[in-house]
Order: structure tokens, then sequence, then C-alpha cells
């Protein structure tokens, strides 16, 4: 099954957030594209993010966070 473009939306909104720091948060402000603030507001009700708008990953979100940067970390061509 391919990802669909809503989880894409979503792991790009993980994306955002440092890979370094888990006292660094994002926040999506009401005039970003209508399909990032979407796919935050799906991530918060999901636990996956503290705030509607962003915030900080919540334990859930670092992991689920450290499995997409896995998958970008993979899948991106070495130059």
């Amino acid at each position: 099954m391919p990802f669909q473009p809503h989880i894409v939306d979503e792991l790009n909104v993980l994306m955002k957030f440092s890979r370094h720091t888990m006292q660094q948060g994002i926040k999506v402000h009401h005039d970003a594209d209508p399909a990032t603030i979407e796919a935050t507001e799906r991530l918060y009700s999901k636990g996956i993010v503290s705030q509607i708008d962003g915030g900080y990953l919540t334990d859930r979100g670092v992991e689920v966070a450290k499995i997409a940067n896995s998958l970008i970390d993979v899948l991106e061509p070495k130059v």
C-alpha cells in the first residue's frame, strides 16, 4: 500500500522538529499551507505533538519522529 498524501504531510511536519534536541518545538501559523495545518492538527489528535498548532513532540511523538528520520536516512541518496 503506498503512502497516502495525508500521511506524507504528517511526515513532513515531523521533519520540521530538530533531530538533536527535544527542547525545540515548532509553531504552525494560521496562514501556513492548509495541508500543513491539517497534518499538524491530525498529529495533535493522535497524541504525537503537544499543541494543535505544533508545540513539542510528546513521548510518542519522539518515537515516531525517530522512525521517520530513520526512513529518511535509509531512503535519501548519499552524495
